[in-house]
């Protein structure tokens, strides 16, 4: 755990703080990206997801419908930007449909 300040803090710098300091930037990418997905997605398509995985900056969906994942496909870097900018970071970078 960090040094106590006495200096006053905001909550939101002393969260920012402790994320930095424990390194749980990853983890916490991993979550904001399932609920950016399932958020810029909509209903339609998260019916039929069935896993949202973030690793090394790919990120992999598994879907239920072959004919989902073939329409998906010819879209992939619009959903990498899409998601990159809800996320304000460049968290992705590869886009793998299964």
């Amino acid at each position: 755990m960090a040094k106590r300040i006495n200096d006053n803090m905001s909550i939101s710098d002393a969260l920012k703080e402790f994320v930095e300091v424990n390194k749980l930037e990853k983890g916490l990418d991993k979550v904001n990206v399932a609920d950016a997905w399932a958020k810029l997605m909509g209903n339609g398509v998260n019916n039929y997801t069935s896993s949202v995985s973030l690793e090394r900056q790919t990120l992999y969906i598994e879907l239920t419908s072959s004919v989902l994942r073939e329409e998906l496909s010819y879209g992939k870097q619009k959903i990498i930007d899409m998601l990159n900018e809800d996320l304000g970071k460049e968290i992705i970078k590869k886009l793998v449909l299964r």
